[in-house]
């Protein structure tokens, strides 16, 4: 070893002289904002969009409950297939229960089936309102074939 690596520093003094920042900085405008682009506009423009986004959320989420609340005060309709009756070959007699709010009217789709199930006959029945909830119906169904059973599809609120 020479001298000059014997120094008070020790054997990295000569090193250290070469990892000594150099003279030559970057320009004082060369901020984190200029390298980055994080600008007060930038930051308006994200806050904006953060607002506008927590609100199409406070919006969507509020017409969820309000329609969730409305959907519950609906009246609902039940039916119940109580009895059949295959006429002949061109008419089933079905019987069913329709359960409804007073007041309230109803049209039913009422099918006859074949033995693979297959829709041979299909009618609409209009249930005028009335004052009792529950209500039994006899309808006919005319048929296109011969049917095996006779049912109601589905009912609404007329």
């Amino acid at each position: 070893m020479s001298e000059d690596e014997q120094s008070e520093d020790g054997p990295f003094a000569a090193s250290s002289e070469a990892l000594a920042p150099s003279s030559t900085r970057a320009p004082a405008s060369d901020t984190r904002a200029d390298r980055y682009g994080s600008t007060r506009k930038g930051r308006r423009t994200g806050r904006v969009i953060a607002l506008a986004f927590g609100a199409a959320v406070v919006v969507v989420i509020g017409s969820w409950v309000v329609w969730a609340g409305l959907d519950g005060a609906r009246s609902t309709v039940n039916t119940q297939d109580k009895a059949h009756t295959v006429v002949d070959d061109r008419r089933v007699d079905v019987t069913f229960v329709v359960g409804r709010d007073p007041g309230a009217a109803v049209t039913c789709a009422v099918e006859a089936q074949n033995e693979a199930h297959a829709v041979v006959g299909w009618k609409l029945v209009d249930v005028p309102a009335s004052k009792q909830r529950d209500e039994q119906i006899t309808t006919t169904v005319l048929t296109t074939e011969g049917a095996v059973t006779g049912l109601v599809d589905s009912c609404w609120l007329t």
